[in-house]
């Protein structure tokens, strides 16, 4: 069996997202066995993937939060289980490795294993134990991420069902705010359901990440009229929930995201920069006053104490703080998810969190722990970028373009929007978690996980295309890293 077929190629079989049978069996021609490209029974049970959607609705909805007897039932850690255990046992029986293994998962793995090494000179170990605990289950979804996103009808399902579950939380939020419940300080909406949506800003920072994939599809014509005005409705809730958070951290985070959406739209559709900008004018007088007043005090620490609770100064006493207990503790930290509980007598802001995710990793777990997570972090963008290359058509107009053999038109523009989606999503994370503390929270390694599927789909397309212009089988590729790879399924 070649390099090129160890792993079986996922290619979609529905909605003619293959143009030709014939030139993907030309390129399998030496592998006997069936593959996911010539047998529509190669994997006759999803359980893989059909247990990661599960687990991103449980995830997202949080069903417990609102009938407490599910809470026992532990739904995320076992459709969890549900789909790791399949993916797993289907990679063993073919003789492969447990799981596709690629940078971004060697930098979280790294991450986690700081956050293990450094408990033993933690303030309270236990409390690292239980914040350990919950990074490596993030490690491990992930993983069931990258080996079961292997097509695109599989990516633009998950994504799909992210934008509706994100649309029903907002929803609530905005519904919240009309009644006036679920309001904390200064009357800003926190949402109905706790995990990821804990706070206000941790809201608005769900909303910024993955409101790009929303307004794509809403501005894709291959999509159905129902599904372009549903995700738009969604795009238009999740703006409204950002704004009744009135989290400044929140509204740069949209800030930079809509330029960057700007930026990447006009290379999808004409006059995208024209529409979005028309669109934010248009929704600018819907605003609420209260939410520009406080909007105003960015960077005005006096009003801000004068008039509201005076976060500004504190985060500003947070930042410094958490940077003396690095100085202090350089190499270890004082244990994942401790620094609010470390509360010397000369700590002024006790029982806080940083409100920074570098400098939280920084004062929790060291030098090491940052390396890790920013080199986790510039990943997403570097992995975003090489698939938006890898999806470009040639310049030149007789340029040779090997992957219009193995994805339709339709398919790789649908996969450049979604990357440019995520693109803007990583950049509004990035801009949100300088004044949150979520290094550990689900939603960035979602995002992540989204942007290396569908970077590792692409290459094991080009690859497979590569194949079929050549008529010989492929090469491994450098950096130890096979892009063919990519293409295992669960």
């Amino acid at each position: 069996m070649t390099q090129f077929t160890s792993e079986r190629l996922a290619f979609n079989l529905g909605r003619g997202s293959v143009p030709s049978q014939r030139e993907i069996d030309a390129a399998l021609a030496a592998d006997a066995r069936p593959t996911f490209a010539t047998s529509l029974y190669a994997e006759p049970r999803e359980w893989g993937y059909r247990g990661l959607v599960a687990f991103t609705a449980v995830l997202l909805l949080r069903p417990q939060d609102t009938i407490h007897a599910l809470e026992p039932l532990h739904l995320a850690e076992f459709f969890a289980l549900v789909g790791i255990g399949p993916m797993v046992l289907h990679r063993m029986t073919q003789g492969k490795a447990m799981f596709r293994m690629t940078p971004e998962t060697v930098g979280l793995m790294l991450f986690g294993a700081v956050i293990l090494g450094t408990i033993p000179f933690s303030i309270w170990p236990g409390g690292c134990v239980e914040v350990a605990i919950e990074y490596w289950k993030v490690v491990v979804v992930f993983v069931l991420m990258v080996n079961t996103l292997t097509a695109p009808r599989r990516l633009e399902q998950l994504t799909w069902l992210i934008i509706v579950c994100c649309g029903y939380v907002a929803g609530r939020a905005v519904f919240d705010y009309a009644r006036g419940i679920n309001l904390v300080e200064d009357d800003r909406v926190t949402a109905a359901v706790g995990g990821i949506f804990g706070n206000p800003n941790d809201l608005a920072l769900v909303m910024v990440t993955f409101m790009p994939a929303a307004l794509m599809v809403a501005l894709m014509p291959r999509h159905s009229i129902l599904r372009r005005a549903t995700a738009a409705g969604v795009a238009m809730m999740m703006l409204a929930a950002i704004v009744f958070t009135k989290s400044r951290g929140g509204a740069l985070g949209l800030g930079a995201m809509l330029v960057a959406m700007i930026f990447l739209g006009r290379r999808i559709r004409r006059g995208f920069a024209v529409m979005a900008i028309g669109a934010v004018l248009a929704a600018a007088p819907f605003m609420p006053a209260s939410f520009w007043h406080r909007m105003a005090t960015i960077g005005n620490e006096q009003a801000d104490a004068e008039e509201y609770t005076g976060s500004y100064s504190s985060r500003r006493i947070l930042l410094e703080e958490g940077m003396r207990v690095f100085w202090q503790y350089p190499l270890t930290g004082v244990g994942a998810g401790q620094f609010k509980n470390y509360n010397p007598p000369e700590r002024r802001e006790r029982w806080r969190e940083a409100h920074n995710a570098i400098v939280q990793v920084a004062a929790d777990i060291g030098v090491f722990g940052v390396c890790a997570f920013v080199f986790v972090i510039i990943r997403g963008f570097v992995a975003a970028a090489a698939t938006r290359r890898m999806l470009e058509k040639p310049r030149k107009p007789r340029a040779p373009d090997p992957l219009r053999l193995v994805l339709t038109e339709t398919d790789r523009q649908t996969l450049y929007a979604y990357t440019a989606a995520t693109t803007a999503g990583i950049v509004g994370w990035f801009t949100c978690a300088m004044f949150a503390s979520v290094a550990y929270s689900w939603t960035f390694y979602y995002l992540l996980a989204l942007i290396v599927s569908s970077r590792e789909l692409t290459r094991a397309r080009l690859s497979a295309a590569r194949v079929i212009v050549r008529g010989e089988r492929a090469s491994v590729p450098s950096r130890g890293f096979s892009p063919q790879s990519a293409t295992g399924a669960a």
